[in-house]
């Protein structure tokens, strides 16, 4: 049998929300099985938030969850993918404030928590969503898939025109081990262009070349330059893989996307849960 898993015991980081730019501390607790990952604003009285692709918001730049009476919490995937690839169920992240800390704009101080944090067992079967046939949404030439597949694999092409960045194809396949070692280091990007405005929709307040690539033309502007030549496309690997997680289990299908982004992911998910035919919840 296959179980679920959550954390030992509890662990906390603090730092400043990417948007946001204000201070956050976000502390991990266990939870019990069949749980899922659930958000709670302790700043907000105790909000309590599901990780749920049905409740998600994407404005462009992150992935939000809007819960109930208002209460939300934002920049969610990087978090959300840590938790996929070191393969916890179940547990509560409470937050002082309206959204996950940046850190370093990857998910490795997110993975160091759960190590820190440690697994443990639960005797509940783990649940998965199998895909059963492809479903697929498009954008003009974007677009994103999930079909049939054992396991979790995906294969993605990302395209700018910047030429620090360019056309970038890689293939990742969900073992144990793997989301570490190959993806969770990828640090989130943004183009120098763009800053202004995202400023004055008072956003990326929080955003520095500490934890954010940041490409000016086809130079990038980080003095210790990339942490591998293909980061980028590596970066949009770990947000389909945190936007994934929102499914509300591990997913038996094989995801392919060409420029793939938050609001497609999201669309994506809830075609697929539109479709009865398309899905069904295997466990074992």
């Amino acid at each position: 049998m296959e179980s679920q898993h959550t954390i030992a015991r509890e662990a906390s980081r603090s730092g400043a929300g990417v948007h946001s730019g204000k201070t956050v501390k976000l502390v991990i607790r266990p939870a019990g099985a069949g749980a899922g990952v659930t958000f709670i604003r302790s700043d907000l009285g105790g909000a309590r938030i599901p990780a749920s692709a049905l409740i998600a918001a994407t404005p462009g730049m992150g992935t939000n969850l809007n819960g109930e009476g208002g209460a939300s919490v934002a920049t969610v995937e990087h978090f959300l993918a840590a938790c996929a690839g070191a393969g916890v169920d179940n547990l509560v992240a409470d937050l002082d404030g309206p959204e996950l800390p940046i850190l370093d704009g990857s998910s490795k101080n997110f993975v160091e928590l759960i190590d820190e944090a440690g697994l443990a067992a639960q005797p509940t079967p783990r649940k998965r969503l199998k895909i059963l046939k492809a479903v697929e949404v498009r954008d003009g030439v974007k677009f994103a898939r999930l079909s049939p597949h054992d396991g979790f694999a995906a294969r993605i092409t990302i395209d700018f025109s910047a030429k620090a960045i360019g056309r970038q194809t890689l293939g990742f396949t969900m073992a144990p081990g793997a989301f570490a070692r190959e993806i969770a280091w990828a640090r989130t990007f943004g183009f120098r262009k763009d800053a202004e405005a995202a400023y004055a929709a008072g956003k990326a307040l929080g955003a520095s070349l500490d934890n954010t690539i940041v490409v000016d033309g086809d130079t990038i502007q980080n003095p210790d330059g990339l942490r591998s030549p293909d980061e980028f496309v590596r970066h949009k690997m770990l947000d389909v893989i945190g936007d994934m997680f929102l499914a509300g289990g591990p997913i038996d299908g094989l995801y392919e996307a060409e420029q793939p982004g938050h609001a497609l992911n999201n669309r994506l998910l809830r075609e697929v849960f539109a479709d009865r035919s398309a899905f069904a919840w295997t466990s074992g």
